[in-house]
């Protein structure tokens, strides 16, 4: 009798696939791509992913049989498959953390995994078995339960199917961070009741509030800006009639005023009929004729377009094209504050057509998103969102737009895969045979390269939208303007002329500093010793609005320190500056305008971009204060000044790319000026004012950047003419890191000789009390990557069999970029 095979991917990192036996029913049944409940090990469940299904090929072990099926049809699709091996393949690490990074966590049900009821959904209890309606009662009374508590209570193994049924029912959830729930703005507005809309009633109405000044003059303000405005906010009639809410509140009470509420609101589209795409410039027609005309040539091209070109225009219209032909679409961005702002554009045009797709949004959310590219539903034949979105089970992908694509949150570093994922949607698209758009202002010097080579086509868009004129750029010399005292604060006398004048035509202020917190050192000025993190080997950050130290790489934080721990001593100055602070002071300095902050501290919520950005659309705010998620790519139509408040600390970072990001940084952030009509202006202040690079950026000069750095690159053998693989190596214990380090880059230097570098501590040797040390390898673009590769790899397998070094960590870090 025939016995059938199934091989089982598991979300663990081990190379291997997991043979089961299963029996000839459910191998006719299965497919690869399918999920099943298996046991491993004593006692825990996984859900894993069919590989492939065989017979008479027993493995060297002893198989189990599988707990459940999960499936109807494949949940993953051949070419995702494929694209997840080569990822696992160039990246290093194992075809089960791809699929861990890949699938929602509500498909990837396991005996560690919580479940808890859902609050936010009604649902019929009649519904439910006795199974599920007993897992149902027992979380009325547990807020959480876990999957073997499950088992318990229903006294069965095979509990997955159950908990599986539940969630689509929408009865549970896995449990995930608690994402705060949005409520959308509702605005006021007042119009005149139906009866007053004739002349004679009017006149009338006037007459008889002939005796009631305020009410009367209110209602003539209304009039008058009805005549301008659709909607009459009340906010605004009551500013404009010099009224109160008391009267106002009255011709509401009288019927003569008619108050309805209008939110706006991003996620859901329940917006009118989709509108016709701009017309292009004559610019634009020329650059998207020119991209039509490389795309014959090269399946992938890329647009270099100067800030606010309107390149998203572009894309637009470019889409519009591609849908005709029914297939899927994939817009890829590397910031989720990015994604917030372009959903309402792009469901300005196609509707319903948008789904989105990034981390911060529920498991539920990201199973609809699955569900629905799958089945390649209209709702998703355009997907927009950050790196993760190219996970989705496309059927179909015909286009793939990477916008921003220099961006460096794209790269994925922690955990496995350690992806890049514009290189990565590369290889999808060329699965799915699309075509490839990149765009940037700023391209990575390694794509420019590629251009330049040949391998991609390359159109460039030199001219903003509308003719508007590239910000004008000033530098400050802030060593200058100490010495003629002419610094308030952090803020030169320059920098606060333009604020003013600013301010004072009604326009707003972006200011950028690279660092949040109030200040990053805090020091004793009596012995010099500034507080340190436990656990890593930083100097804690000073954040003012909670009187808090704390550490930006492990989360510690303590209250703020009285007197110094070393010496008792009470005089604790703070040194540099953060976001925080940047806030603090421009609140003294301008009480009357709204501030706000945009860093990390601030957006930690599912919505808080959302907010914020909504905020800085409707003028709610006068001046935003920020770090470089300012920079990528927002569009504010009245932003008219930039402040780089302090240029110095991107350019003297201990890294390869520290030119290039700074010039990308400074352009991109520059580049949010003056984006009507009116030229905009950007002021840089800096120690060095003469720093080439500040000067390039001062002058918008890419080519000369460029062919600077890729010089520089060559002569220190960097990308884009070598390839960079970094081993780094962790262990709680210093002398047995160095040692596994030093043994693991002898054991690489045999082969690669020259090519191996270190191993060299980093600039924060310790972090979450664990040393780190680093190994680089530096490939020749001559030699064979996969070669390199083998060796890296039979090395790894050699340290792992050292007893010694067990528990060392090692990551390979492909890319490094």
């Amino acid at each position: 009798m025939p016995v059938y095979f199934i091989d089982v991917i598991l979300p663990i990192p081990l190379r291997q696939a997991f043979t089961y036996n299963v029996n000839k029913d459910e191998a006719g049944f299965l497919k690869p791509g399918m999920r099943v409940a298996v046991p491993f090990g004593k006692s825990k469940i996984y859900t894993g992913i069919v590989y492939a299904i065989h017979q008479n090929d027993p493995p060297t072990y002893e198989t189990k049989s599988i707990d459940q099926i999960l499936d109807e049809t494949p949940i993953i699709t051949a070419t995702q498959l494929k694209h997840w091996e080569w990822m696992a393949n160039y990246y290093m690490c194992t075809l089960g953390e791809v699929i861990r990074a890949a699938l929602p966590s509500a498909f990837l049900l396991e005996s560690e995994t919580i479940i808890t009821l859902r609050k936010d959904v009604e649902f019929d209890e009649g519904t439910l078995n006795d199974e599920e309606f007993v897992v149902f009662e027992a979380l009325q009374n547990q807020s959480s339960l876990h999957i073997n508590d499950i088992r318990n209570i229903l006294d069965r193994t095979h509990v997955v199917g159950v908990i599986q049924n539940l969630i689509e029912k929408g009865v549970v959830t896995v449990q995930e961070e608690l994402f705060e729930q949005y409520k959308p703005k509702l605005k006021r507005y007042l119009k005149l009741k139906a009866p007053f809309h004739e002349e004679a009633s009017l006149r009338e109405l006037l007459d008889e509030l002939s005796r009631a000044p305020k009410q009367r003059n209110v209602l003539m303000t209304l009039f008058m800006l009805s005549a301008t405005e659709k909607n009459v906010e009340s906010v605004l009639l009551q500013k404009k009639a010099d009224s109160t809410a008391s009267v106002i509140k009255t011709l509401i009470d009288k019927g003569i005023l008619e108050e309805y509420y209008l939110q706006k609101d991003r996620m859901e589209y329940t917006g009118d009929a989709p509108s016709e795409a701009k017309g292009l410039s004559p610019a634009q027609q020329v650059a998207f004729q020119e991209i039509e005309a490389s795309f014959k040539e090269t399946d992938i091209t890329l647009l270099h377009g100067v800030t606010s070109s309107g390149k998203t225009e572009i894309y637009v219209k470019l889409m519009e094209e591609m849908l005709e032909t029914g297939k899927q679409i994939l817009y890829i961005l590397p910031e989720i504050a990015l994604t917030t702002q372009l959903i309402s554009r792009l469901q300005h045009y196609f509707g319903k057509k948008v789904a989105v797709y990034h981390s911060k949004y529920s498991n539920n959310e990201r199973v609809e998103v699955w569900q629905q590219a799958l089945q390649q539903k209209q709702k998703a034949q355009i997907v927009i969102g950050a790196r993760s979105a190219l996970f989705l089970p496309f059927q179909n992908l015909g286009f793939v737009i990477v916008d921003e694509e220099h961006e460096p949150s794209f790269k994925q570093y922690n955990p496995a895969p350690r992806y890049h994922a514009r290189d990565t949607v590369l290889v999808l698209a060329q699965l799915h045979k699309a075509k490839v758009l990149m765009g940037s202002a700023t391209p990575s010097l390694e794509s420019y390269y590629n251009a330049k080579d040949g391998k991609y086509g390359l159109v460039v868009l030199k001219e903003r939208f509308g003719n508007v004129l590239m910000p004008e750029m000033e530098l400050v010399d802030i060593r200058d303007k100490l010495k003629k005292k002419r610094m308030s604060g952090h803020f030169s006398d320059r920098l606060l002329e333009e604020m003013e004048e600013a301010l004072q035509n009604k326009e707003q202020v972006i200011l950028f500093q690279n660092r949040r917190g109030y200040s990053p050192i805090v020091e004793c000025t009596t012995c010099g010793v500034s507080p340190q993190c436990p656990n890593c080997d930083v100097s804690l950050t000073y954040h003012q609005h909670k009187d808090q130290l704390r550490c930006h790489y492990c989360g510690y934080s303590m209250a703020m320190l009285i007197s110094c721990l070393a010496c008792g001593s009470e005089t604790l100055d703070s040194k540099g500056f953060g976001t925080e602070q940047i806030e603090e002071e421009l609140k003294e300095l301008f009480p009357n305008h709204s501030v706000a902050r945009m860093d990390q501290d601030t957006t930690k919520g599912k919505h808080a971009y959302a907010k914020l950005i909504e905020r800085m659309e409707d003028k709610d705010i006068d001046i935003l204060v920020g770090t470089q998620m300012l920079a990528k790519g927002l569009d504010f139509r009245d932003v008219s000044l930039v402040g780089v408040m302090n240029a110095d600390n991107l350019l003297n970072f201990p890294d390869f790319r520290a030119h290039e990001r700074s010039f990308q940084l400074l352009q991109q952030v520059a580049g949010r000026a003056g984006r009507t009509q009116k030229r905009g202006k950007v002021i840089i202040q800096s120690y060095n004012p003469y720093h080439q690079i500040l000067r390039q950026v001062s002058t918008n000069d890419y080519e000369g950047m460029y062919k600077e750095q890729t010089e520089e690159r060559y002569q220190f053998k960097y990308p884009p003419h070598y390839r960079i693989i970094k081993i780094t190596v962790k262990h709680r214990n210093f002398s047995t890191m160095d040692k596994a380090s030093k043994w693991f880059a002898e054991v690489l230097k045999m082969p690669l000789k020259e090519h191996v570098l270190g191993p060299v501590s980093p600039p924060v040797g310790r972090i979450r009390n664990e040393f780190i040390t680093n190994i680089l390898v530096k490939i020749p673009k001559e030699n064979s990557l996969s070669r390199s590769k083998g060796y890296i790899l039979k090395a790894q397998q050699r340290f792992l069999a050292v007893k010694e070094f067990s528990r060392v960590k090692l990551t390979v870090d492909v890319d490094n970029y």
